[in-house]
């Protein structure tokens, strides 16, 4: 049983991870394409700045889930930020920016994440009540 579990586990791990990197090969592209981003030395001498245009927060000291996504306390939580000469937001569930049309109202995760969240919240929800009618 135990076994079983770590696997489920793993697999989930393993999901998240492929995730993540298809999320920053994303962003490597967007980086390489913007014209108004400079590429950063692979010295690593420069500190690591939010990518919102005309914000220089240095994320040296933050918090490391800001660092990872180059994104500032501020604008993480803001419900527009100029990126890549676009308004955009940062969506809480993807933990990248995305035009503003791909949100409802005010909502701080993206229609499409906020999809597969209820769905999952649905099958579990008529799993439970399924269980208690046996």
């Amino acid at each position: 049983m135990e076994a079983s579990r770590a696997e489920g586990k793993r697999s989930f791990m393993e999901e998240e991870e492929d995730q993540e990197e298809e999320e920053e090969e994303e962003e490597k592209r967007e980086m390489s394409t913007s014209s108004s981003r400079k590429a950063s030395g692979s010295g690593g001498s420069t500190p690591p700045t939010c990518q919102v245009e005309n914000c220089n927060a240095d994320l040296t000291d933050a918090k490391h889930y800001h660092r990872r996504h180059k994104v500032c306390e501020s604008h993480a939580k803001a419900p527009i930020a100029y990126v890549a000469g676009g308004q955009k937001r940062f969506c809480q569930q993807c933990s990248r920016f995305h035009d503003l049309s791909e949100f409802d109202e005010y909502k701080k995760s993206c229609r499409k994440r906020l999809a597969g969240h209820n769905e999952r919240r649905r099958k579990s929800s008529s799993d439970f009540h399924r269980e208690g009618s046996n």
